[in-house]
């Protein structure tokens, strides 16, 4: 049986990924493990070695699989042996190319975020043309749980950057933006988003 192991620093990601499990492959095992102390570390102090040490211990001892689903960390998480969250969406915007849209809602994003896009771009033989969308004020309607809020707000500052930039595809960079992207299918403009597309090269590698 397939296993897939998720590093979450919100458990807002959980319901997300049990649902994707549930409708994509029901019989895959998902061990979900919530670490918010390793965002507010990482927001403080940066990946810093005791940090790293700690994530990868964490993947190490982890079976099947390893997602994380923090883009902040996620450097971190994938020089221990896992998975970024963003990493197969990000080839995905790599091969439409032309100029990108990457929205994100917490500082500590942005780099990595960027870079990842980068080398997916290079990859492609792409031209770097990114543009950056911060909405970092949404952000503590996410950490209240507020998410219907949250997304609703990526949604209206996504569409209305869309209308005054000439863009042709977005990247959420962050999961927890993910349920935004329905809201922009009526723009035509590719959306791209996280969660379903990790879960989906996940279960192709099919790791016990």
């Amino acid at each position: 049986m397939t296993t897939i192991t998720l590093l979450h620093t919100s458990d807002a990601h959980v319901p997300t990924f049990q649902a994707l499990q549930t409708r994509l492959a029901p019989d895959c095992t998902l061990v979900q493990i919530v670490r918010s102390d390793w965002l507010a570390q990482a927001q403080h102090h940066g990946l810093s070695d005791p940090l790293r040490q700690e994530i990868a211990d964490i993947v190490k001892e982890a079976r099947g699989t390893v997602i994380c689903t923090c883009t902040t960390i996620g450097p971190a998480a994938v020089d221990a042996g896992a998975i970024r969250v963003d990493a197969p969406m990000m080839e995905r915007a790599a091969i439409t190319g032309g100029t990108v849209l990457l929205a994100y809602a917490l500082e500590s994003t942005k780099d990595t975020s960027t870079e990842l896009l980068k080398s997916a771009l290079a990859a492609q033989g792409q031209d770097q043309d990114i543009r950056h969308l911060f909405c970092g004020t949404l952000w503590p309607l996410f950490t209240a749980g507020e998410f219907a809020a949250f997304v609703n707000g990526i949604a209206k500052a996504v569409e209305r950057a869309i209308l005054e930039n000439d863009v042709d595809c977005v990247v959420l960079a962050q999961a927890s933006m993910a349920d935004a992207a329905p809201l922009l299918s009526h723009l035509n403009v590719p959306v791209f988003a996280s969660p379903e597309s990790a879960m989906l090269f996940a279960l192709e590698r099919k790791t016990i």
